[in-house]
């Protein structure tokens, strides 16, 4: 792959596409290093009866990454996902130390990376993260209406995220 974020970003649209194939919210992501996708990640555990809020498409990644035994500079770690991460995502993301996030779709009810850092404490406020947004924002979207349209997905229905992705 090329070093364009829209080259990445494909990836990770094809491993929401994935999530979404199996009824799962379509979030997927990307880790890369050194123009290497190093994990990979997509969301699970939306589709069953107590969904859970813990398979974060973020977190699996960060997890494959953590397995890695060879030594990486995680401040030149690329990470792209398909929805901007929420809270618990983006402060893992913060405290792993990478470098750049780079996402598609803008999460209007639950994104953390427009967080003022500065009145946070030292291990988040002194972060250098860099974000990308909007990247392959129209394609994200597009797998987003048909998650929310589906009347046999019930994960957030009804919810601010829905109504702000139906509308547009």
């Amino acid at each position: 792959m090329g070093n364009d974020h829209h080259d990445y970003m494909y990836k990770a649209l094809e491993l929401a596409r994935q999530a979404l194939d199996r009824q799962e919210f379509p979030v997927g992501c990307v880790l890369v290093y050194q123009n290497d996708i190093i994990a990979t990640g997509r969301r699970t555990g939306t589709h069953q009866t107590t969904p859970s809020e813990l398979d974060h498409a973020e977190i699996m990644a960060l997890r494959r990454m953590e397995a890695i035994a060879t030594p990486m500079e995680r401040s030149r770690m690329v990470l792209y996902t398909t929805l901007e991460p929420c809270l618990m995502c983006y402060g893992a993301l913060l405290i792993s130390g990478i470098g750049t996030i780079v996402y598609a779709y803008e999460d209007a009810m639950g994104g953390g990376s427009a967080c003022n850092l500065g009145s946070l404490p030292p291990l988040y406020k002194d972060s250098a993260v860099k974000i990308v947004p909007g990247i392959c924002r129209s394609e994200s979207l597009d797998l987003f209406k048909s998650f929310f349209a589906n009347p046999a997905l019930d994960y957030w229905r009804g919810s601010y995220l829905a109504r702000y992705t139906l509308d547009q």
